[in-house]
């Protein structure tokens, strides 16, 4: 056999060989694949998800209440002496009004630079800086009133002590878990009524609850805002009326349709 025929049998026996190795993998592959196309595939889901709303009016048993004083001098020492004898007349005032000194808390204080206008003469340098004529202090604190009844009556007090600043009363619930349980009770009723509705409309039957998510946002509470107090004592305390908070639940229910 000469070198040309040893050749040319080498490459027939390779094709040879070549050819049956792609006959095997083609049957493996449609082999796999025909497995695959066999395999069920996951079928969605169907169901009705709807949100469901519920509320309870409950009374808040305690409230909070911002009570400070301003004060207004040429010096930031006096300013700061001033301010600190009213408002220890004030807290005075507030602890003998029934407060305990745990629910009064120092909500802020602040030193400020008051400047006069530079003046409105035509002749005047319109550059000229404003002029410091003086510090303004407050001191705010929040007042925990824990009997509601008692709040025109701290009002009044603290007013007549020297208190020139009364910011926002709000109402509390201390422990609102068993009002808002009846709130989630009320918002699955309303889910299952909404969902009883799209099931009837829809000629399906519902079917039983397959997951619930519940919107975690609460209401804020109640709040009033009074205006800046006067700095004499009110003939009478002022009527504060506490009225109910009501707390809400949303949640977000799936249901099946039934078989």
């Amino acid at each position: 056999m000469n070198a040309i025929q040893f050749v040319a049998t080498g490459a027939h026996r390779l094709a040879r060989h070549a050819a049956r190795y792609l006959a095997v993998i083609t049957t493996l592959l449609s082999l796999c694949g025909g497995a695959y196309a066999q395999q069920p595939q996951p079928a969605s889901e169907a169901g009705i998800t709807v949100t469901g709303d519920g509320s309870v009016n409950v009374p808040p048993n305690y409230a909070q209440i911002g009570i400070g004083v301003t004060t207004r001098t040429k010096t930031v020492k006096e300013a700061v002496d001033t301010n600190s004898k009213r408002m220890a007349a004030i807290t005075a005032a507030v602890r003998d009004a029934g407060i305990a000194e745990k629910d009064i808390q120092t909500a802020r204080f602040s030193i400020q630079p008051v400047y006069a206008p530079a003046g409105s003469s035509v002749s005047q340098d319109a550059r000229a800086e404003p002029r410091l004529s003086g510090y303004n202090v407050s001191n705010q604190v929040t007042v925990t009133v824990r009997e509601i009844g008692k709040i025109g009556d701290l009002i009044d007090r603290a007013v007549a002590a020297g208190a020139t600043d009364v910011g926002n009363v709000s109402f509390f619930v201390s422990d609102p878990s068993k009002a808002l349980d009846q709130a989630r009770e009320a918002a699955i009723a309303d889910a299952r009524r909404k969902a009883e509705v799209y099931a009837n409309a829809s000629g399906v039957h519902l079917g039983r609850v397959e997951w619930i998510t519940e919107d975690t946002s609460g209401a804020p509470p109640i709040s009033h805002l009074l205006s800046r107090a006067a700095p004499a004592s009110m003939p009478a305390p002022p009527p504060i009326m506490s009225g109910e908070d009501t707390l809400r639940v949303r949640v977000t229910v799936g249901f099946q349709i039934a078989r």
